[in-house]
C-alpha cells in the first residue's frame, strides 16, 4: 500500500515536498502549497498518521525510505527539496545520510536529536505521559488546550481533532517512540547538501539545543531562529516562513532578515 499523497502545481518544475509532524496529516502544510504553486508540491500523509493511517508500523528508517521512492518515482529529476518539521525533520536527516543525492535543498525545523544515553528512562516516561494522555486525548477541551501550546489557529480545530481522533494508543505510542529516541544518523557531517536548520524562538530550549548541535555536524548549513513563534510556526506565522523557505531553495542570503 502506498502513502496517501496530495501533488499540485506544475509536475515538470522543481519539487518540493513537505512532511509534517508526529499526530498530524499533510494538511499543516495548506498555506505553504497555496504560496508555491509555482512549484510541483507533494504532501504525503506518513505512515499511520491521516490517510495513511493503515499503513503500519511507523518508523523513522522506513518512512525515510517511502520517501526516496516518491522522489524517485514522482519527480522530474530524481531530485527534491524536503521540507519537515519536528518528525518530518528527523525523517529528512535520515534521507540525508543514506540518501543524499535524491535531496536538493533541505529545510528542517523543530527536530529533536537525542543526547542522552538513558532510553530506559525515556521509555518510562513515555509510558507514563500516555497512560495520562488516552483518556483525555479525544476530548473538544482537551484538544483545544492542545492547540493553545501550538499558537495554532482556531480555524484548525476540525482538522486537528480529526488527526487527533484517527491515532489509537499503540500507533501513538510507536510514533512518540520513534521521535524520543532519535539520534543524530550516521554519516550526516559528510553531506553536501544545503540544509537550514530552523526553530521558533519560543519552541523548546531541548529543540533549540538540539538544531545547535546539528549545525555543528553539517558541513553546507545555515542556522535560523524565527521570532516570537513557536513550535509549529508555518502555522503560526506562514508568510515569514514561506519567505524564508523561498530564499533557501533559491539560494538567496538569510543574513540580516
Amino acid at each position: 500500500m502506498d502513502l496517501y499523497l496530495k501533488e499540485t502545481g506544475h509536475k515538470n518544475a522543481e519539487t518540493i515536498i513537505f512532511l509534517h509532524g508526529s499526530a498530524m496529516a499533510g494538511w499543516i502544510w495548506d498555506e505553504q502549497i497555496k504560496e508555491f504553486d509555482d512549484y510541483h508540491c507533494i504532501v504525503p500523509d506518513l505512515p499511520e498518521h491521516g490517510k495513511s493511517i493503515n499503513i503500519k508500523p511507523f518508523t523513522i528508517n522506513k518512512s525515510a525510505e517511502m520517501i526516496s521512492e516518491i522522489i524517485r518515482k514522482h519527480t522530474s529529476n530524481c531530485k527534491a527539496h524536503l521540507v519537515g518539521i519536528s518528525v518530518g525533520a528527523q525523517i529528512i536527516l535520515e534521507i540525508l545520510s543514506k540518501n543524499p543525492e535524491l535531496v536538493d535543498h533541505a529545510i528542517i525545523s523543530g527536530v529533536l536529536i537525542q543526547r542522552a544515553t538513558d532510553n530506559e528512562s525515556l521509555l518510562k516516561l513515555l509510558d507514563y505521559s500516555i497512560n495520562v494522555y488516552e483518556p483525555v486525548k479525544n476530548t473538544d477541551f482537551f484538544i483545544k488546550a492542545n492547540m493553545r501550546t501550538y499558537n495554532m489557529p482556531k480555524c484548525l480545530f476540525d482538522k486537528f481533532k480529526e488527526s487527533t481522533l484517527i491515532i489509537k494508543h499503540e500507533s501513538l505510542y510507536r510514533i512518540l517512540n520513534e521521535n524520543m529516541v532519535f539520534k543524530r544518523p550516521d554519516g550526516i557531517e559528510k553531506i553536501e547538501v544545503p540544509v537550514l536548520v530552523m526553530a521558533g524562538e519560543k519552541d523548546y530550549k531541548f529543540i533549540k539545543d538540539s538544531a545547535g548541535d546539528l549545525l555543528m555536524s553539517l558541513q553546507i548549513s545555515e542556522g535560523y531562529i524565527a521570532p516570537n513563534v513557536g513550535h509549529l510556526w508555518n502555522l503560526e506565522d506562514p508568510n515569514h516562513f514561506n519567505f524564508i523557505l523561498r530564499r533557501w531553495i533559491t539560494n538567496k542570503s538569510l543574513q540580516n532578515i
